[in-house]
């Protein structure tokens, strides 16, 4: 019995399943619906579908340099116990060579492409993951520099993954310096890695506000508004010390500025470096977890 586009459709909406999985279960099913429903059953994909509703907040984040090209990625399971399962890990290791590899332009770019070394998409292997692992899990983002070096850092097992991407000259080798610079990217989450990426509507919010605080202080309170203008300008200093990655303290010798440190390392080591870019994930971030009420769910268990 042929099938049209609409009774995968039909079949996507009642399993869950993806649209190549209704389309190889209605196929095998000759059409018929109902034994399709029992095919993606048997192999366990409607399972895997009504898993995906399930809130993934954990996972690993991930970065790693594959073949000379930095990747930095996060794959979020249900559990954190999951997130240290080694084939999970190999999962996400995989999906990370996957784009090195690829270079796939976006999320859903990725999740067609072939996983590494696989004919299974990495949607399908996604769903295969489910099944061996009993969670929903889902790649969530990813980046990718393909130029310059790359120093990876992955924090607390990946709760936080960051990747730098240096410019390098005179043959020097900067992974200690890049890694000095992702702890610090990790441990303090600056808003910008430099001033000049300070837009202006964030310097007048931060004037407005430090000018408001004079307000309020009974020694600052009455000086005239133009001296109280001139004060707060002087203290973006401040503003930028705080927020910007390169005039931030330098976490492990609070005498300079991770700038400073950077140009001062690779003084040392006979070359230049220079700070170009980097990513920094960390695992569930945004993502509003489930708060579950053990009275309320046995309440409606017994209802």
């Amino acid at each position: 019995m042929a099938f049209t586009a609409a009774d995968v459709k039909n079949l996507r909406e009642m399993t869950g399943a993806g649209m190549m999985d209704c389309k190889k279960a209605l196929t095998a099913a000759d059409g018929d619906t109902e034994k399709a429903v029992e095919w993606l059953r048997e192999k366990g994909i409607a399972a895997s579908a009504k898993k995906a509703s399930r809130i993934a907040a954990e996972g690993m984040a991930l970065a790693t340099v594959v073949d000379g090209v930095g990747v930095v990625v996060e794959v979020n399971a249900e559990t954190d116990f999951v997130g240290k399962n080694e084939k999970f890990v190999d999962f996400v290791k995989g999906v990370a060579a996957t784009v090195a590899k690829n270079a796939p332009a976006d999320l859903d770019a990725l999740m067609n492409d072939k996983y590494l070394d696989s004919d299974l998409t990495v949607t399908q292997q996604q769903q295969e993951m489910v099944l061996v692992i009993g969670e929903n899990i889902k790649v969530r983002r990813f980046a990718r520099f393909a130029d310059g070096v790359s120093v990876p850092y992955v924090h607390a097992g990946g709760k936080i993954g960051v990747l730098v991407n240096l410019e390098v000259s005179g043959g020097v080798d900067a992974t200690e310096i890049g890694k000095d610079v992702a702890m610090q990217i990790a441990a303090l989450n600056p808003r910008f890695w430099d001033k000049s990426q300070v837009t202006q509507d964030v310097l007048d919010e931060e004037k407005k506000i430090l000018v408001a605080q004079m307000a309020n202080d009974p020694k600052m309170a009455s000086k005239p508004d133009a001296v109280k203008d001139k004060i707060a300008s002087g203290k973006l200093n401040k503003f930028y010390e705080e927020n910007c990655l390169l005039q931030q303290e330098f976490v492990k010798d609070n005498s300079m500025t991770v700038e400073q440190y950077i140009a001062s390392a690779a003084k040392a080591l006979g070359g230049t470096v220079s700070f170009k870019d980097a990513i920094r994930f960390e695992k569930g971030e945004g993502i509003e977890k489930k708060q579950e009420n053990f009275a309320e769910e046995i309440a409606s268990m017994v209802k």
